[in-house]
């Protein structure tokens, strides 16, 4: 039972470090995110550079590592139903996440959003937005980090 609970530790432990790394580099601002939302909404879309702002309803589907002189760069496209994203993308309003993949968008991990619904199966650190609430708990859920079903009120 211990090395069981290690296990599962340790996957939450990076899961959860890979999320507050990301969203932190995500969150940073620069000369890009001083820019009006005008101009971010002209830019949004396709590849930017590492602490880059997400414009609203876009999420981060992508990495390369060796992109932006070696900083890395990510590829932000809209928001759609049934989609992977990387690790510290932004969750839409109205989406949840029911999956994960440790190995996905090159390694830094890879969160799946679906739009909520009843019924669904979401993962520790997925959003439930308002009009539903989370129950049933399974262990196996989320590729072993755990989830929740989440109904309608």
């Amino acid at each position: 039972m211990t090395t069981i609970l290690r296990k599962l530790m340790t996957r939450t432990g990076r899961a959860a470090a890979t999320v507050a790394v990301l969203a932190a580099a995500l969150a940073g601002t620069t000369a890009a995110g001083a820019a009006s939302s005008a101009s971010a909404a002209a830019a949004a879309g396709g590849w930017s550079c590492s602490g880059a702002p997400v414009p609203a309803g876009y999420v981060i589907t992508m990495y390369n590592a060796g992109g932006c002189n070696n900083h890395g760069s990510w590829y932000q496209r809209p928001a759609q139903d049934r989609l992977w994203t990387c690790s510290g993308s932004p969750i839409v309003s109205g989406y949840v996440l029911t999956n994960y993949d440790s190995r996905g968008c090159s390694g830094v991990g890879a969160w799946y959003h679906e739009l909520v619904r009843n019924g669904v199966w979401t993962c520790p650190y997925s959003p439930i937005p308002a009009g539903y609430r989370s129950t049933t708990y399974d262990a196996r859920g989320c590729s072993g980090l755990g989830a929740w079903l989440t109904v309608k009120i």
